[in-house]
């Protein structure tokens, strides 16, 4: 498959195009920033110019999915006039910052997200400006979700591997074609800040490898099913994750199949625009921590599975321990927080997902589909923060190649809250379904005008939910103390739902 990425300089600016490194001369009392150059060859986004604390920082394009509308993988990609092409900019930073963006098409609105950063831009023709006060993600919007803004702020990097050092592979500044890299035990991948790497990662059978940088790993020019997405890890154990930015997967963007002790930490997954583009994908694996990250993916966003491979596999091994917090989420078609569909394990446990924002989702916000055999049990959703827009395209699976999505500014849609559900779905694989034990959702916020509906569902007398408590979840700011208050259906099969902290 050809890099999707059309070339136009026209609007790149000469000064953009000479390898930096951290530039200096800062504004007077500002905190030091730290940008790379965007390398000879590389798209840059036409749409947007940006200065953060005076200092130029290039802003790359990456395509991502117009329209909610998907077809079960049907032989053939998915069509480009169901995409758009947006940006997205990183630099570094110590402290406190000014971010001045110029855009090169009027608008009216500009929006921030997510919302619990309180940005509030100020607006002077067509140049945007505001302060950051930390490093982190956030989405600048201008008059809706399209063709939008993705800035990613990093945190100082500590620690970078030289080019020299044994078990290192440094990709320095400048564009890289070097085939599909296989890690093996002991080694590091490094990518500098203003590397752009075409490639495929995967690991398997592999002890303590390093996937670290501030560089781009895109994989836009694998055919599906060739490159096996951006990173696949499978059998590993004491792996870390950190910094990358990771852009275009063929399939599933970031994925774990039988891993343990891994830390996924500041990466950032954008440009997911193919059929099954998942953001990270944890399945049958323990002991994991994805942490301070932002997910913009077509398909579900952060999920967690139970899949039964057949002989080789690693059904038998429990998803356990996982911990997910301070990250960013944007979900174009599927589920922003998923335990399932798939759950072929013996049990899903022990599981936090903690301070998270939905900026944007499309089916469910938090969704636990019960689908095999996995006991699910000891779920926390904690300091979750939703928010809706005012209007929702609704999800259409396409009918046919030539159909086409055609959105509907009236349209009623809203995509749902909490979910539990057991049974038999399109993706099972399990003779047996499971049950579902002690889920607690605590301050959990949505804002928008309108409030989503939630429900819970068991599927007999011996495969029940049980023991769900909800804290502090609050609709539009009006607090929810009860199922009607929630918008929340109670199936036949699930019991002891209890609301407030007196459920505790």
């Amino acid at each position: 498959m050809k890099n999707v990425f059309a070339k136009r300089w026209s609007a790149i600016p000469v000064a953009l195009l000479a390898f930096c490194v951290p530039v200096g001369h800062p504004a007077q009392g500002a905190a030091p920033v730290t940008t790379w150059a965007a390398p000879p060859g590389e798209t840059l986004c036409e749409d947007y110019a940006l200065r953060v604390n005076g200092q130029p920082v290039p802003v790359y394009s990456c395509r991502v999915s117009a329209v909610p509308f998907d077809q079960v993988w049907p032989g053939y990609q998915r069509p480009a006039d169901q995409t758009e092409l947006a940006g997205f900019a990183q630099w570094g930073m110590s402290g406190p910052v000014s971010v001045e963006i110029t855009s090169q098409r009027p608008f009216t609105n500009v929006v921030v997200r997510p919302g619990s950063r309180e940005v509030r831009p100020t607006v002077s023709g067509r140049a945007i400006t505001f302060a950051l006060a930390k490093s982190g993600q956030v989405t600048v919007e201008l008059d809706g979700p399209h063709h939008a803004l993705h800035l990613f702020a990093d945190p100082p990097e500590v620690g970078a591997p030289r080019g020299d050092e044994a078990g290192v592979r440094y990709f320095g500044p400048g564009v890289h074609r070097p085939g599909k890299i296989q890690l093996k035990s002991g080694e590091t991948l490094y990518l500098a800040g203003g590397a752009v790497v075409y490639t495929a990662v995967e690991a398997r059978g592999a002890t303590g490898v390093r996937i670290l940088g501030r560089g781009v790993i895109d994989t836009s020019e694998y055919d599906r099913d060739k490159g096996g997405g951006c990173i696949r890890l499978t059998d590993c154990s004491d792996v870390k994750i950190e910094g990358v930015i990771l852009r275009d997967p063929d399939v599933w963007c970031l994925s774990a199949f039988g891993c343990r002790n891994l830390e996924i930490a500041n990466v950032k997954l954008v440009g997911l625009w193919r059929y099954n583009a998942d953001g990270i994908d944890i399945c049958n694996s323990q002991h994991v921590v994805i942490r301070n990250s932002f997910v913009r993916a077509f398909d579900d966003a952060i999920v967690l599975k139970g899949l039964n491979w057949g002989k080789g596999g690693f059904q038998e091994r429990p998803v356990r321990n996982v911990r997910v917090h301070d990250l960013v989420v944007w979900c174009d078609w599927g589920r922003a927080l998923e335990i399932g569909a798939e759950t072929s394990a013996p049990e899903i446990a022990d599981v936090r997902f903690q301070d998270c924002d939905i900026i944007r989702t499309t089916h469910i916000a938090m969704d636990i589909q019960c689908g095999d055999r996995a006991l699910v049990r000891d779920i926390r959703y904690e300091n979750i923060r939703v928010e809706i827009d005012d209007v929702c395209p609704a999800p259409r699976m396409q009918g046919s190649r030539d159909e086409r999505y055609v959105e509907n500014p009236h349209d009623k849609y809203l995509p749902n809250l909490l979910v539990i559900v057991i049974g038999q779905n399109p993706y099972s694989q399990d003779a047996e379904r499971g049950n579902v034990r002690d889920v607690a959702y605590s301050d959990v916020s949505v804002t928008g005008k309108r409030a989503p509906r939630s429900c819970f569902n068991g599927l007999d007398s011996q495969h029940t939910v049980q023991r769900v408590t909800i804290d502090n979840l609050r609709l539009s700011g009006k607090p929810a103390n009860s199922a009607a208050d929630a918008n929340l259906s109670v199936g036949k099969y699930v019991s002891d739902v209890l609301f407030g902290k007196a459920a505790e």
